[in-house]
């Protein structure tokens, strides 16, 4: 049995930007679903990505940001569900000042193809509303 409560490892630092902590709570391959809670320190954040099958975002505890490309950075905060379309270009993290988790949820697991693309520049970041 997993346990949402649990930080998990180190995220891999090839699709994130600072200190992000991953714990995956279902075997995809049993499931055909990923879902594992995200741990975002203060100001880290994911890379622009795109998920073929769209992904679910539960925001647990703390405040954080949303922004699909070409739009404004949404603040979202506990309680919080974001629903990201297929192939939207987009990132998620926390704010500069609290940290931020959530679940993320890509369905259809053994079709999807999440594509990483380039970090969120810090004036991107910055650049807020």
């Amino acid at each position: 049995m997993n346990s949402f409560k649990e930080k998990g490892g180190n995220a891999p630092s090839a699709y994130f930007t600072g200190t992000v902590n991953v714990n995956m709570l279902l075997n995809p391959a049993d499931y055909n679903t990923i879902m594992g809670i995200v741990s975002f320190e203060a100001g880290a954040r994911t890379k622009w990505h795109t998920h073929t099958n769209g992904q679910i975002l539960v925001v647990t505890d703390g405040i954080g940001y949303y922004q699909e490309k070409g739009k404004a950075i949404q603040v979202i905060q506990e309680g919080d569900v974001v629903q990201i379309p297929v192939d939207v270009i987009h990132w998620h993290g926390a704010s500069k000042e609290k940290a931020m988790r959530h679940i993320a949820i890509v369905p259809g697991s053994k079709t999807d193809r999440t594509e990483w693309l380039d970090p969120v520049t810090e004036e991107e970041y910055k650049s807020k509303f």
